[in-house]
């Protein structure tokens, strides 16, 4: 009797910590990073929460991107048109998804552009069209998530508009969460010549890109942006830079995107297309589209080889002083690939 009592006490006492313990707020253990994947999206969430989608089949994109991207205090760190349409933010380009990859110049055709970005009618529309291709998922090598990170890595294909398979790419998307809630992508894409030599042209609208809410903007909002090099707002533009920071206000937080390249990345330090209305672009292939005085940047891929593109994009409260961001620049050029 004495032992049955002494049992039916112990659980009562373990059940009311529970209790206790859930509704102060408090849990056992951290839930950390969990993903799903979907038909068309891999979800990623934190303790329970949304953290992003990765849209990997959208067919009015033609291409794979992040959105939304929820950071410090909830927030997103996105604009979310054209996926929604917000009263408030601006309309433009909608070809600017979130965060994504694209580049203008592939063997003459547009990975940057969507149907939608130029209306036009009868011939021109069509020859518009035509120049238009796609960046195709082809598979998931991983999607795994643990209490540290969550990990997507994926290949895919470029084709032109007639579904002519032009270069490949290989990507690692890690996402991790910091000690002080910081929201840290790494982000590594391999351009590969798999299907024969392929040029890339010298474009100012290509390489891997954030379209910052419009609130954090400097023409609708108000944003700042600085760069490693002490340049600042719009001044920024076009310049080469280890990194470079967009902040301002979101949803009544003082927010921030910062973009960090890698030393190894193709073309370190990377030229910026960074813009006073919100698209935050890292090119390393508009040399001369960005600075008229700059050799052409145009290259040809050769068959079987490979450059390799790598950033670390951290999401993050305040500027980029009270986020230490020229810190955390010094800890990712010293990392190695994940």
């Amino acid at each position: 009797m004495n032992n049955t009592i002494t049992k039916t006490a112990c659980v009562f006492v373990s059940m009311f910590s529970l209790v206790f313990l859930h509704s102060s707020g408090q849990q056992l253990h951290a839930q950390g990073f969990s993903i799903s994947r979907g038909e068309s999206q891999v979800t990623i969430e934190y303790d329970g929460k949304l953290v992003t989608r990765y849209h990997f089949q959208d067919k009015d994109a033609k291409k794979p991107y992040f959105w939304p991207v929820i950071g410090p205090k909830g927030k997103s760190m996105t604009r979310a048109f054209p996926m929604e349409t917000v009263a408030g933010e601006q309309h433009d380009h909608p070809h600017h998804r979130g965060v994504w990859f694209g580049h203008q110049g592939v063997a003459g055709t547009d990975t940057w552009l969507e149907a939608a970005s130029k209306k036009s009618k009868g011939e021109e529309q069509q020859k518009f069209l035509a120049g238009l291709g796609t960046i195709a998922h082809v598979a998931f090598t991983e999607t795994s998530a643990s209490k540290q990170k969550a990990v997507i890595r994926s290949s895919h294909d470029y084709l032109d508009s007639s579904g002519k398979k032009l270069m490949a790419d290989e990507r690692s998307m890690i996402f991790q969460q910091s000690e002080n809630g910081q929201l840290v992508l790494d982000f590594d894409i391999t351009l590969i010549g798999k299907y024969g030599d392929v040029e890339l042209q010298d474009k100012k609208d290509a390489g891997l890109n954030v379209r910052v809410p419009t609130s954090m903007s400097l023409t609708h909002g108000k944003g700042h942006i600085i760069n490693s090099t002490g340049d600042r707002d719009v001044d920024t533009w076009s310049k080469a830079a280890q990194w470079v920071d967009y902040h301002g206000p979101v949803d009544g937080e003082h927010l921030g995107v910062a973009f960090l390249n890698h030393p190894s990345s193709f073309r370190h330090p990377t030229k910026w297309h960074v813009r006073d209305y919100g698209l935050f672009t890292a090119n390393a292939f508009g040399l001369q589209s960005l600075d008229p005085k700059s050799e052409s940047g145009t290259f040809t891929l050769k068959n079987g080889e490979a450059v390799q593109l790598r950033h670390r994009i951290i999401f993050h409260e305040g500027d980029e002083k009270a986020a230490g961001i020229a810190e955390a620049y010094r800890a990712y050029a010293a990392s190695k690939p994940n």
